[in-house]
């Protein structure tokens, strides 16, 4: 089933989307010692003086950070992006953003001006909001059903890929110094030309083309190279009667799902899931491992190269997680992961606290740090993405996703924002604050969560009818929230559809 075209298209879009992703993510940890001084410098020639360290601090905390409100801008914008342009087509377009935030970013030492900086973590960030939506539904729209987690779980590998290929470049041989510190970001440019050059020659989205721009000629063309055989009859006819299935479903709006009783626990369950993902503190390591090194006794001309460990383990634990979550499930694995990271958080903390006192206590420290990542990518690292899928009918999905996504880069900036305060006001009780995060989502996984693997979306919506206070026959109504059609209204729509002169049978 992976034919050169699926091969070529997940590899590229990935590189050219989540591998980006990845990288701005862990890339503003290696040269932080040299921004913080260009910062200064470029203050005190404007201002002629120094600027202060509380200002440098909220300085650098807004460099970081804001890479998350420029995702949640590109989360939001994406869906009409895709709707008109394609799935190929916004990712190809997308890279406008990624070469301009590299240019902005890569010559702001040059010009003196940190803004362009800023600017460019902006930029970046809405690049980063949209390929995290437009990848998933490109690669899962053109992908044969049987390989559809495999070839999805290239995109979470890919982001891990560039967690640790940001760490690579970072260290002192290659950009990791004053002056080469701009190459970080201006590397930037190759995956997105790399992204820019092939896509183009891959078809657009199958599903694109027959439901949204109805051209059978193009998709049948596009499965054709996608599912490398000649005779798709079958891949078309299947997506037209999906087609007139959802024909009978009204989108939901936000409000509209907000108002749904029948999801209310669902949509609970997700925003928590979605909250803890980014406020359990993984995010305060990738952008504060050095720091954290640094404070946890490690010499400063090593801390580069035990940074690279762990992009390595988070690489490792995300291709184990892909290889056992159809066996384990999800609930075990969700609830788990962040059950271990209780316990290293509170080893962490002990470690941090008493390691003038005993000379091997900074090695607990780097354990207790690789032990993090690895159970986080093992549970929560991409687990809350499916649930969300698994948890809503595909009327709600849209509305469904929006919430998740807004809550995700929300928590996503928060915690860029306030962890370098954290950490000055707690100093090394700073990770109790996570850990009691990771026991609080725990708690509530393990007594509301439902195992989903290998579930219908009847059987998810009575595990959850109890909890909700509703009948399946309720839950069945809402969804068409807003209307009631009547069984017969409801049989005329699936009888029957012409495509192109050519009338297909019903579903009825």
């Amino acid at each position: 089933n992976w034919s050169g075209s699926l091969i070529l298209a997940s590899l590229t879009g990935a590189f050219g989307s989540s591998f980006l992703y990845g990288y701005n993510l862990s890339v503003v940890n290696a040269p932080a010692v040299f921004i913080k001084k260009f910062y200064n410098e470029t203050w005190e020639r404007r201002y002629g003086f120094s600027v202060d360290e509380g200002t440098l601090t909220l300085l650098w905390s807004i460099t970081v950070s804001i890479f998350a409100i420029g995702g949640l801008v590109g989360a939001i914008i994406v869906t009409p992006i895709v709707k008109f342009f394609g799935r190929k087509c916004t990712l190809v377009l997308n890279n406008v953003f990624a070469v301009a935030a590299a240019l902005l970013m890569s010559l702001s030492l040059l010009a003196g001006s940190f803004e362009m900086l800023i600017l460019g973590r902006v930029i970046m960030g809405v690049d980063a909001g949209i390929s995290l939506s437009a990848l998933p539904m490109y690669l899962s729209e053109i992908s044969p059903k049987e390989i559809r987690g495999s070839l999805g779980q290239v995109t979470a590998i890919f982001i891990c890929i560039g967690v640790f290929t940001g760490q690579v470049l970072g260290l002192p041989e290659i950009f990791g110094q004053e002056s080469r510190w701009p190459f970080l970001f201006g590397a930037i440019i190759v995956p997105s030309l790399a992204q820019a050059v092939i896509l183009p020659f891959l078809p657009e989205s199958p599903r694109y083309l027959l439901l949204e721009k109805q051209d059978r000629s193009k998709a049948e063309k596009a499965f054709q190279r996608f599912l490398g055989k000649d005779d798709v009859s079958h891949e078309i006819e299947e997506v037209l009667a999906e087609s007139r299935v959802q024909r009978n479903t009204k989108l939901v709006s936000v409000v509209e799902l907000l108002r749904t009783r029948a999801v209310r626990w669902q949509i609970v369950t997700v925003i928590v899931t979605m909250g803890c993902y980014q406020l359990c503190g993984l995010n305060a390591i990738w952008y504060y491992t050095n720091n954290i090194f640094s404070e946890s006794g490690i010499d400063h001309e090593t801390i580069p190269y035990v940074t690279l460990s762990t992009g390595a383990v988070e690489t490792l634990a995300a291709v184990f997680s892909g290889l056992v979550i159809e066996r384990l499930g999800r609930r075990p694995l969700l609830i788990g992961g962040f059950g271990l990271m209780v316990v290293f958080f509170a080893v962490l903390t002990v470690s941090l606290t008493l390691q003038s006192t005993v000379h091997w206590l900074p090695y607990l420290s780097i354990f207790c740090i690789l032990a993090i990542i690895a159970s986080f990518c093992i549970g929560p690292g991409g687990i809350p993405f499916v649930l969300t899928g698994e948890f809503f009918q595909q009327s709600q999905r849209p509305a469904a996703f929006m919430i998740a996504g807004t809550v995700n880069w929300l928590s996503n900036f928060a915690v860029g924002l306030l962890f370098p305060f954290i950490q000055a006001g707690l100093q090394t009780y700073c990770f109790l604050v996570f850990a009691g995060i990771c026991f609080a989502g725990a708690t509530y996984l393990f007594f509301v969560l439902p195992e989903t693997k290998n579930k219908t979306f009847h059987e998810i919506s009575q595990a959850f009818a109890k909890r909700n206070k509703v009948t399946l026959e309720m839950q069945e109504m809402n969804h068409y929230p807003g209307e009631e059609k009547s069984r017969e209204e409801q049989e005329s729509n699936f009888t029957s559809s012409v495509d192109n002169g050519e009338t297909k049978k019903g579903i009825v």
